[in-house]
């Protein structure tokens, strides 16, 4: 048996809403814990959590990161990067007066800005985007989804964007149409596969607080639960949608987040440049730990 640190932390979590359960071990090395003992941790935390974050510290300011849920190994996990980097830089008096940190994830090497003293928040720069040239029809989505034709707004195009998951992005009319979404797990699931998609993320410009940008809903079935409340990945692929239409130049977009009308959760997305000169889309927030304890691995 191993006694491994452990922390149930809700990413994005507020005052009204419960933000997105994340699972964190933190690890000597990443080389401690083999493939299949991280996904034995995910499958047995399943209900529990959305996924589980793995990392280690492997510098001064930089840290190794892994992401399973209960199906498979994630390539990238925005909520529990916010989860563990927002606890880490909380709870550890070293690294309260460094502005930046750096994280490696399977494919990224990312930067994380730590501005908890000024907004509470810590905001990971996401990975590079990759535009698809293709997507599924509105029929095809429309009947996945369960809702109609009709409910998807033809202003918009509907785009597969990559960043760090397979990201189908579905404009809908209005707050009520998203709010009402009702898809089945096996349906979606199978769509999302045949389709080459990881997660399907929905969005309106109608917003129940007017002063919020965009209500989003994101859907996860490929990764073994239907809903995603809170996330990462998903809203910055939503970032590099409104940056290449041009809906997007400047400025913190607040997005709200979740199938509840009033209790939603708010993610920030904001645009920074990269040592290229590319314009980046970066996701921040806070985090609260709710559970701390030891995760005991048998053997």
């Amino acid at each position: 048996m191993r006694n491994l640190p452990f922390k149930k932390i809700d990413a994005f979590a507020s005052a009204k809403s419960g933000g997105n359960p994340a699972g964190y071990i933190a690890l000597e090395s990443l080389s401690q814990l083999t493939e299949n003992e991280m996904l034995k941790i995910a499958k047995e935390l399943k209900g529990f959590v959305s996924e589980v974050g793995f990392a280690a510290r492997t510098g001064d300011t930089e840290f190794d990161l892994r992401y399973y849920s209960s199906e498979r190994e994630v390539d990238f996990c925005g909520h529990a990067t916010i989860a563990i980097m927002y606890d880490i830089i909380k709870t550890d008096p070293y690294f309260h007066n460094f502005e930046t940190l750096t994280i490696k994830t399977k494919n990224d090497r990312l930067v994380v800005r730590n501005r908890i003293v000024t907004e509470d928040s810590v905001f990971i720069m996401s990975p590079n985007p990759v535009f698809s040239d293709s997507a599924p029809g509105v029929k095809q989505i429309a009947l996945n989804l369960r809702i109609n034709v009709s409910d998807i707004n033809k202003e918009y195009p509907v785009s597969v964007i990559n960043a760090g998951l397979n990201t189908l992005i579905v404009p809908v009319q209005n707050l009520d149409t998203i709010i009402s979404i009702k898809p089945d797990l096996d349906e979606l699931n199978a769509f999302c596969k045949q389709s080459g998609v990881d997660i399907v993320h929905v969005f309106t410009p109608d917003t129940y607080i007017k002063s919020n940008n965009y209500r989003t809903r994101v859907f996860a079935p490929t990764f073994g639960y239907l809903e995603d409340p809170a996330t990462g990945s998903g809203n910055s692929a939503f970032g590099y949608y409104l940056l290449k239409n041009r809906l997007w130049t400047t400025g913190t977009l607040l997005i709200e987040q979740n199938g509840f009308k009033e209790n939603h959760n708010i993610v920030r997305l904001q645009i920074e440049k990269d040592e290229q000169g590319r314009s980046r889309v970066c996701f921040g927030g806070g985090a609260i730990t709710r559970i701390e304890g030891e995760y005991l691995l048998y053997q």
